[in-house]
């Protein structure tokens, strides 16, 4: 399994890297004003609603299926699935896709409320959302198309495909003198990555005769068993989104550039997220789910427990650092062109907001694997909805005093109680067991995490002061150098806690227990 995580987040990790360029590019040619609110709009709609029917829902209930039908039925019925589901999806995405050009204004009106008293603002959300928006139907067919080839552990090409997103936006902001905004020249970026991407992952899934294809959509009891578990996930998707709608909408009402501090804080957050929360988990639902269809309930448990401490140890330098560092941070990456010292502040402060939930952020998809491995989406979603209520009430009471701030500290308090809750119901159900080596682990790993902050702390002034007198790029070389230090000492301090063998479970495999015959 380790492996394949590696796989998956070494190339979201490239993803994110290349993802930083584009950011960069899009804060030096954006900035934060109006035409940079108006985009980021535009591409939070399909954003939204691809998190809510594809990414979301749609892996949390497909790919169990499919790995259980595959496992226990053959690859033809798993095809056949696959076959119905895609015409499916293929349907009901273009009657949404009609809707949403047909009353994009609308929309806009409700997500941003806030443009209403700037025409100018409007108008040009509702044109670069007409644009964008396609790439919702796109990217659904990218993520069928991944959950196959993950289920069959292709996990490369799924994992490669964002990396086209920011390839092609940086493509045509090169070219934006030749677009009306340099908005418009993003959104058309953000379309030509669904087809790019569409074509990658069907080129995989050929190659692995995989392809799903239009089929007539029959309800069987394989398609039925879907559509069971994907309602309650769509239903805690669309709850989390409901939760980052609420960001939008109350974020449209701040002064200009509040949309802004919270796209550019949100992306250094999700570099984690992406690299190590959903790397894992996109590794370990497939492995559950393949195990527990085969009656290994000790090695699904085992790869659970290894899934959540290697999510540790990877996670805790990044909150230490989001949470002691913010402001160098975002200076180093996006200090230059229309984005002021200004703009890093605000970004800084709603960053490290953010980070007060990394953990359960990188967590959670770990904690909720054991319930959709088993096809039982409608749990995680108790726990989704009663966060996002607590979310929602919390931003409103900060948004006051606290700005885009408070709205990222709510995020941080609705994840905390997400995570809270499923690891409670999970417990409660006896499908979820914390070993003595994660128990142990946990303490180690939080003393090191320790560790490193008091010497991130203790080193940021004498770094500033080496590097004060130097003519540019001081702040990307302090940062830097303060990660090689604090990294130095983090690892050395995992090395000598937790020693060589703590790593080699990692790729251990447990045996299943012996099946006993229940007496007649």
């Amino acid at each position: 399994m380790i492996g394949r995580i590696f796989t998956v987040g070494g190339f979201t990790l490239l993803s994110r890297v290349t993802g930083f360029a584009r950011d960069i590019m899009l804060a030096a040619i954006l900035g934060a004003g109006p035409i940079a609110d108006a985009f980021f709009v535009a591409l939070r709609l399909p954003n939204h609603f691809r998190a809510i029917f594809a990414e979301g829902a749609f892996n949390a209930a497909f790919v169990p299926a499919y790995a259980r039908i595959r496992t226990q039925d053959g690859p033809d019925p798993a095809k056949l699935f696959a076959n119905r589901v895609f015409t499916m999806m293929v349907l009901v995405q273009l009657v949404l896709l009609a809707i949403a050009l047909a009353f994009t204004p609308g929309v806009i009106d409700l997500l941003a409320p806030g443009f209403a008293d700037d025409p100018k603002r409007f108008a040009l959300a509702t044109e670069l959302t007409r644009i964008t928006f396609p790439y919702l139907l796109l990217v659904s067919l990218v993520t069928l198309y991944g959950g196959i080839l993950n289920s069959i552990h292709h996990f490369a090409t799924p994992a490669a495909a964002p990396i086209l997103l920011n390839l092609s936006m940086m493509a045509t902001l090169a070219l934006a003198a030749f677009f009306p905004t340099a908005g418009h020249a993003a959104a058309w970026g953000v379309f030509i990555a669904g087809i790019l991407e569409l074509l990658l992952v069907m080129g995989d899934a050929g190659r692995a005769q995989v392809l799903a294809s239009f089929s007539w959509p029959r309800l069987d009891e394989n398609v039925r068993k879907f559509f069971r578990a994907l309602g309650p996930a769509t239903v805690g998707s669309a709850g989390v989104q409901l939760a980052m709608f609420a960001d939008t909408i109350i974020a449209s009402f701040l002064a200009a550039g509040a949309i802004s501090a919270l796209y550019y804080a949100d992306r250094i957050n999700q570099l984690p997220i992406g690299v190590i929360g959903i790397a894992i988990g996109t590794v370990l639902l497939p492995e559950m789910s393949r195990r527990l269809a085969a009656g290994d309930d000790a090695g699904a448990r085992h790869a659970q427990n290894r899934a959540v401490e290697l999510t540790l140890l990877l996670t805790i330098p990044c909150l230490v650092a989001f949470l002691l560092i913010p402001d160098l941070i975002m200076r180093a990456l996006f200090l230059r062109g229309k984005f002021t010292a200004d703009d890093a502040l605000a970004a800084g402060a709603t960053l490290a907001a953010y980070a007060i939930g990394l953990i359960p952020y990188v967590l959670i998809r770990s904690a909720t694997a054991p319930f959709f491995a088993r096809g039982d989406t409608a749990t995680p979603v108790k726990a989704s909805l009663i966060s996002v209520a607590i979310n929602i009430m919390v931003k409103i009471a900060l948004m006051g005093p606290l700005a885009q701030v408070g709205l990222a500290l709510a995020t941080a308090i609705g994840a905390w109680v997400n995570l809270g809750l499923v690891v409670w119901f999970a417990s409660r159900a006896g499908i979820a067991e914390m070993d003595a080596r994660l128990r142990r682990s946990i303490i180690l790993l939080t003393a090191s995490g320790c560790v490193f902050g008091i010497v991130l702390f203790l080193s940021q002034r004498l770094v500033g002061a080496l590097y004060r007198d130097l003519p540019a790029f001081r702040d990307e070389a302090a940062l830097a150098t303060l990660m090689a230090i604090s990294g130095l000492v983090y690892g050395a301090l995992i090395l000598l806690l937790l020693g060589r063998n703590w790593f080699r479970a990692f790729r251990g495999e447990v045996k299943p227990a012996p099946v006993i015959p229940k007496s007649s």
